[in-house]
C-alpha cells in the first residue's frame, strides 16, 4: 500500500476523492484478514478556542514579572510569554536532603528535563516543637529555592497545610493535634495556620514570579475529601485567602482533584496523577491491570483501580473539568516500599504512563516522586507515617528512596534516561503539543483489563499532530499487535500511517508525528519518534528514534522539498510525496534536504539507547548534544560525568566544540563518531576495599502482627514489628577503607541480603533503613564519613517469616529451604562513582 491523504481542497498533496477512498476502504475490508486492523481517529471536529475568563488565580500582578514576562492560564494550557507552555515538573523534598548536596541535585533534575521542582512544605519539619520555627540548615527554604532560581528552574510550594507525603501526621505538628480540630474552619486552627503560612511567606519574599523570582505556583491541602459543616469548599477557600494575605501572590493555584476531592469552582485547578501500583494497598496479591497505561478522558475516583487522570467529584459545586486544564502532579515516578506492600518498580514501567498521559492531553506533566531523600530525625518522635499514629501505611523510619528516578542518595536509576528522552522532546516541542486536543479512536479497549486491545490516541490541531501508542502493561505483557494500521481523519485530509501494516511489539510504546514543520519543510508522517533539535548555525539537525521493531519511514510532501538525498536510505517518489526508508539508526544524517526557500535539514535516527545516553546541554545561547553511557549534569559550560565503576570515560559531542578538562585528569579528541566529535579520559583506578563479620545471630521472631489499619478492600494489613523485636536481629559490622581521591564523588556501599527489615547504625545512631524486595540496597557513603571508616558501621537484619502477611513480588521472595525463617547477607560491596570535569568552548 502506499500512503494517501484526501483533502477537501486542492493543495499542495496529492487529491483523492471520496469515491476512491471508499472503494480503498472496500479493498481493505475484503482483505482484512491479511492486512490486520485499521484503527480510524476522527479529529476533523475544529477546536473552540480556549476559555479564558473563567479560571480566578492570583491578581494580575502575579502574572507578570518586573522584566514584562507574563504567566497566565487558560483551559487548556499554560502561557509563557503569551505562548503555550507544557511544563515538566518533578516532586523533591528539600528536607529530606542534606543542604550541602542540594544544588548538585537540582542540577541532575535540570539534566533530566524537569523544569519546575515542586516540594512539600511540611509544616511538623519546620515546627516540630510549637511555637519554633526552624528554617535553617537542611531546613532553610529560602535558600532551596534561591538554588532553584540560580539554575533556571521554577518552584512550585506544596504549602498544605497537610501534606500527607508519608510523614507522621501527615505533616502536621504534634502539639496542633492536640490542639484544636484541624482541617476545617475552626478559629484556632486557623489561626495556627496563618502564622504558618506567614513564616513561608516571610521565606519567599522577593522569590515570586511577580518580584522576578522563580515561585509560579501554590498547592493548596492535599487530597482533601471533607465536607463537614466547617469544612468543604469553604475551607479551601478559606486557605487561599489566607495565603494571599501572607503575600503568596502567585500566577497559580492548585489543589489535588482525586479521592472524591474538594474543588471550588474558579479559584483553583485541580491536578491529577496515579501510580505504577498501590503501596497502601492490602492485598497480598499482584493487583490487577493499572488504568495508568490507557488513554482516557473521563475522572474516575482514586480508590477504584486508580487511573492517570484520578477523579474530582464534588457534591458541593457542579465543576466543570473541562473549564479547567489537564494537569497532573502525581504521576508515581516510582513507589515507596510499605512494611505490608513491597512494590518494586522497574524502570520499563515509568516512561509508558507519562506518554500514556502525554496522549491523553495532559499539559502540565508533574511526578511524585522524582527525586527520593531520607526523613529528618525528629526531636521527640520520629517523622515517618505509621498505623500507630493512624495512617494506613508502616514506612521505613528514615528511608524515603521511593524507587525515584533519582534515588535517596542522588543516584540516577534507571528509569532517569527513558524519562528525560520525553522531557526533552516536551521542551523542544511541547508548545506545539500543548494547544492539540487528544482524540480516542473509533476501538477502545473495554477497560483497564482489556489486554487484547491496542492502546491509541491522537493529539492534533488542524492537520498538525502526533499519533501515541501504547501496548505496554505492568505485570501483564501485552500480545504482539499484528498488521496496524491508524487512518486519522484530519480537517482537510485523511492520513494512513503507516504505508503498509506493521507488527506494534508487547510492552513497547511510542509516539510518531503528523504533519510535522521541519525548518519549512513539511513531514507527512515518520514511523520514529522525535527527540530533539540543534541549530548549528547553518542547518537545523531533527532527532529521531526508532520505534523496537518497525522500520522507520519518512514521508515529505514533495512540494515543499527542493532538494532531498539519503546515504543510506531509499527514496521513492509516490502521488507527490517522497519517501525514505531502509534506514539504520546512525550518529550521521539519516537525510538531508533544502527546503524551498533554501533551508538546510538534517534528520537523524537513533536508537533508542543513543537517544537515553544523548544529553542535550546550552553552552553561552548555543545548544549541544553530548552522547555518553556516563551520568551527566552541567553548570553553564562546566560539565561533570560521571560513572560507576568504570573508570573510562568516553563521550561525543555536536557541533563540535573545544573540550577542556577542569581538572587534573586529562581529556583526549580521539576522533569522530557521525558527525560527532569523540573524547576520552581515563581516571586512575580506584580500589576501595569492603569487610564485614557477623558479630551476633538472628534469633526466631514471632508472627507478623497485624496492625489497625483497614484497607478501602476492607484488607487488614501487617504492621512493622516494635523496636523490642529489633533485639533478635542479626548483627553484621562492616569497615570501607578510607578514599580521599579527588576524582571520586561517591563510594556507594551495595548490600545484598534476605530478611524483614535491614537497618544500618553509626554507633546507636539509626542512619537508615529498608524493608526487604529483593534488590540490592544502595547506600552512598560520603554522608558517613568519616566514622565509617574509623569505626564501622553495624548492619542489623531482622528475621523473614515463611507465613509473613506482607505483598512480595513472586520473584522476589526467598528461598525459606525448609526453616520458617530466614536472615542473612548474600553480598556486600564497594563501588567508587568516578568523575570528569570538563568545559566547552573555553580554556
Amino acid at each position: 500500500m502506499i500512503p494517501f491523504v484526501i483533502h477537501k481542497e486542492s493543495r499542495r498533496f496529492a487529491v483523492i476523492t471520496f469515491s476512491t477512498l471508499f472503494s480503498i476502504a472496500g479493498l481493505l475490508a475484503q482483505t482484512n484478514k491479511t492486512i490486520g486492523t485499521i484503527f480510524s481517529i476522527d479529529a476533523s471536529a475544529p477546536i473552540p478556542p480556549p476559555e479564558t475568563e473563567y479560571l480566578q488565580m492570583g491578581s494580575i500582578k502575579a502574572g507578570i514579572s518586573p522584566t514584562g514576562h507574563q504567566l497566565f492560564v487558560n483551559s487548556r494550557y499554560i502561557l509563557l510569554d503569551k505562548k503555550p507552555w507544557l511544563p515538566v515538573m518533578g516532586e523533591f523534598h528539600y528536607t529530606r536532603f542534606p543542604e550541602k548536596y542540594w544544588e548538585e541535585e537540582l542540577l541532575k533534575m535540570k539534566a533530566g528535563g524537569i523544569q519546575i521542582v515542586s516540594t512539600y512544605i511540611i509544616w511538623i519539619h519546620h515546627e516540630e516543637l510549637e511555637g519554633q520555627f526552624e528554617w535553617s540548615g537542611q531546613k532553610n527554604l529560602r535558600k532551596f529555592v534561591e538554588l532553584c532560581a540560580k539554575h533556571g528552574l521554577y518552584v512550585f510550594p506544596r504549602i498544605g497545610p497537610w501534606s500527607h507525603a508519608e510523614v507522621r501526621n501527615g505533616g502536621l505538628p504534634d502539639w496542633l493535634l492536640h490542639a484544636c480540630q484541624t482541617r476545617v474552619n475552626d478559629s484556632l486552627y486557623l489561626s495556627y495556620t496563618q502564622k504558618f503560612y506567614h513564616e513561608i511567606g516571610k521565606q519567599l519574599k522577593r522569590l515570586l514570579w511577580k518580584d522576578g523570582g522563580p515561585v509560579i505556583g501554590i498547592q493548596l491541602e492535599n487530597e482533601y475529601s471533607n465536607r463537614a459543616p466547617t469544612g468543604g469548599a469553604a475551607h479551601i477557600i478559606k486557605l487561599k485567602n489566607m495565603a494571599v494575605g501572607a503575600g503568596i501572590d502567585v500566577p497559580l493555584y492548585t489543589i489535588t482533584g482525586w479521592d472524591n476531592a474538594v474543588v471550588p469552582p474558579h479559584i483553583v485547578i485541580p491536578v491529577f496523577g496515579g501510580y505504577p501500583d498501590e503501596a497502601w494497598s492490602g492485598s497480598k496479591a499482584e493487583l490487577p491491570p493499572d488504568p495508568q497505561h490507557v488513554y482516557q478522558f473521563h475522572l474516575t475516583p482514586i480508590n477504584s483501580d486508580v487511573g492517570i487522570m484520578q477523579g474530582a467529584s464534588t457534591s458541593e459545586e457542579d465543576v466543570q473539568l473541562w473549564h479547567y486544564p489537564m494537569c497532573t502532579a502525581e504521576l508515581g515516578a516510582g513507589m515507596q516500599v510499605t512494611y505490608h506492600r513491597r512494590v518494586r518498580v522497574s524502570g520499563e514501567d515509568i516512561p509508558p504512563i507519562a506518554l500514556t498521559a502525554l496522549g491523553s492531553g495532559v499539559n502540565l506533566i508533574g511526578y511524585y516522586m522524582y527525586h527520593g531523600g531520607s526523613n529528618p530525625d525528629g526531636k521527640r518522635t520520629t517523622l515517618q507515617e505509621s498505623q500507630a499514629t493512624g495512617y494506613p501505611n508502616d514506612v521505613p523510619v528514615v528511608s524515603y528512596d521511593f524507587q525515584a528516578p533519582l534515588r535517596e542518595y542522588g543516584q540516577l536509576n534507571s528509569s532517569f534516561r527513558p524519562l528525560k528522552v520525553i522531557h526533552q522532546f516536551i521542551k523542544d516541542f511541547g508548545s506545539i503539543l500543548a494547544p492539540m486536543r487528544a482524540v480516542l479512536p473509533d476501538v477502545m479497549p473495554s477497560g483497564q483489563r482489556d489486554t487484547t486491545t491496542l492502546r491509541v490516541s491522537a493529539r492534533t490541531s488542524g492537520n498538525s499532530g502526533f499519533l501515541f501508542v501504547n501496548n505496554y502493561l505492568r505485570n501483564y505483557p501485552l500480545p504482539i499487535q499484528k498488521g496496524i494500521q491508524v487512518k486519522v481523519m484530519l480537517p482537510t485530509e485523511t492520513i494512513m500511517i503507516p504505508r503498509k501494516p506493521v507488527d506494534i511489539l508487547s510492552q513497547s510504546c511510542f509516539f510518531w508525528p503528523l504533519n510535522m514543520d521541519l525548518n519549512g519543510s513539511c513531514l507527512l508522517y515518520a514511523t520514529a519518534q522525535p527527540f530533539t533539535m540543534i541549530d548549528d548555525g547553518t542547518t537545523v539537525n531533527y532527532f529521531f528514534i526508532s520505534s523496537a521493531g518497525i522500520a522507520a519511514e519518512f514521508i515529505f510532501v514533495e512540494s515543499t522539498v527542493k532538494t532531498l538525498q539519503s546515504q543510506t536510505g531509499r527514496i521513492s517518489h509516490v502521488d507527490k510525496l517522497i519517501c525514505v526508508d531502509g534506514m539504520c539508526s546512525s550518529t550521521t544524517p539519516a537525510i538531508e534536504l533544502t527546503t524551498l526557500s533554501g533551508k538546510k535539514v538534517r534528520v537523524f535516527l537513533f536508537s533508542q539507547q543513543q537517544a537515553c545516553n544523548s544529553w542535550k546541554i546550552p553552552v553561552n545561547g548555543k545548544d549541544y548534544l553530548l552522547m555518553t553511557d556516563a551520568d551527566v549534569f552541567a553548570d553553564g559550560d562546566k560539565i561533570c560525568l560521571r560513572s560507576r565503576d568504570v573508570n573510562a570515560f568516553t563521550f561525543s559531542l555536536f557541533p563540535s566544540a573545544g573540550i577542556h578538562s577542569l581538572s587534573a585528569v586529562p581529556v583526549k579528541r580521539s576522533g569522530t563518531d557521525g558527525v560527532f566529535s569523540r573524547y576520552t579520559s581515563m581516571v586512575k583506578e580506584k580500589k576501595i576495599f569492603t569487610s564485614y563479620e557477623q558479630i551476633r545471630k538472628p534469633q526466631a521472631v514471632s508472627p507478623v502482627k497485624m496492625g489497625p489499619f483497614v484497607d478501602w478492600r476492607n484488607c487488614v494489613v501487617a504492621t512493622t514489628p516494635d523496636d523490642s523485636v529489633f533485639d533478635k536481629c542479626g548483627i553484621w559490622h562492616v569497615k570501607v577503607t578510607k578514599n580521599e581521591d579527588a576524582d571520586i564523588s561517591e563510594v556507594f556501599l551495595n548490600i545484598g541480603y534476605t530478611g524483614d527489615i535491614c537497618r544500618l547504625y553509626r554507633g546507636t545512631r539509626l542512619v537508615t533503613d529498608n524493608f526487604y524486595n529483593g534488590t540490592t540496597w544502595q547506600i552512598g557513603l560520603k554522608r558517613l564519613t568519616p566514622d565509617i571508616f574509623s569505626k564501622g558501621v553495624d548492619l542489623k537484619i531482622l528475621p523473614i517469616r515463611s507465613d509473613a502477611p506482607l505483598y512480595l513480588p513472586k520473584s522476589c521472595r526467598p528461598d525459606f529451604k525448609g526453616s520458617t525463617q530466614i536472615a542473612g547477607v548474600d553480598s556486600i560491596s564497594v563501588i567508587p562513582e568516578y568523575e570528569v570535569k570538563v568545559t566547552v568552548g573555553r580554556k
